[in-house]
C-alpha cells in the first residue's frame, strides 16, 4: 500500500532569489480546460468541446510584505518576469522523495498587504497572471503551457502540433 506524496519542504524563487523562509503557502496554477458545451441535431446529450486553456494564475502568501513583488508590478510584457516553485514531497510508505519544480513567467496583478496590526504577523499576498508553465517531476516534463507560442505538452505529447501546422 502506498500512501499519497506530502510537501514537506519548498521554496519559492523570484528572479532567481531564494524566498526561503519568508514564504507560508503557494496556490500553484490551476490547469483547466475551456470548454463549450454542445448538442447537435441528432445527439441524445450535451458534450464539451475543448476550446483551449483557461488562464494560469499564481498566488503566494508571504509573512511580511516583498519589496520585489511591488517592485514588479506594472512590469510590461505578459511573459516579463519569472517565479519558480520547487518542494519536495515524500510518500511515508516507502520514504520516497519526489522532486517537483514548476517554472513561471507572467507578471503580478494584485498585490494584497493584509491588515498591517503591531505586535501580530500579517500577510502578504501577490497574484500572477502566467503565459508560462513547465512542471516536471525527478526532472520529467509532466507539463508544459506556452499560452503565447501555442504550446500544450502532456507527458511529452505535443497537444497542439497539428493545430500549429493548419496555421503555417
Amino acid at each position: 500500500m502506498a500512501l499519497p506524496r506530502k510537501l514537506k519542504i519548498m521554496d519559492v524563487f523570484n528572479e532567481g532569489q531564494s524566498w526561503m523562509g519568508q514564504v507560508s503557502s503557494v496556490t500553484l496554477p490551476k490547469i483547466a480546460m475551456k470548454g463549450e458545451d454542445w448538442r447537435g441535431a441528432g445527439m441524445i446529450g450535451e458534450v464539451t468541446i475543448d476550446m483551449g486553456l483557461e488562464k494560469l494564475e499564481l498566488e503566494t502568501t508571504c509573512g511580511g510584505p516583498m519589496r520585489d513583488s511591488i517592485r514588479q508590478l506594472g512590469t510590461p510584457g505578459v511573459a516579463g518576469t519569472f517565479r519558480r516553485f520547487a518542494g519536495g514531497y515524500q510518500d511515508d510508505s516507502t520514504g520516497e522523495v519526489t522532486r517537483v519544480d514548476i517554472t513561471m513567467r507572467g507578471r503580478p496583478v494584485e498585490i494584497d498587504k493584509g491588515e498591517a496590526k503591531v505586535g501580530e504577523g500579517g500577510e502578504f499576498k501577490d497574484k500572477w497572471a502566467l503565459s508560462y508553465l513547465r512542471e516536471e517531476w525527478d526532472g520529467r516534463v509532466l507539463v508544459e503551457i506556452d499560452l503565447l507560442n501555442g504550446v500544450y505538452i502532456v507527458d511529452g505529447v505535443d497537444r497542439y502540433a497539428e493545430l500549429r501546422n493548419a496555421i503555417l
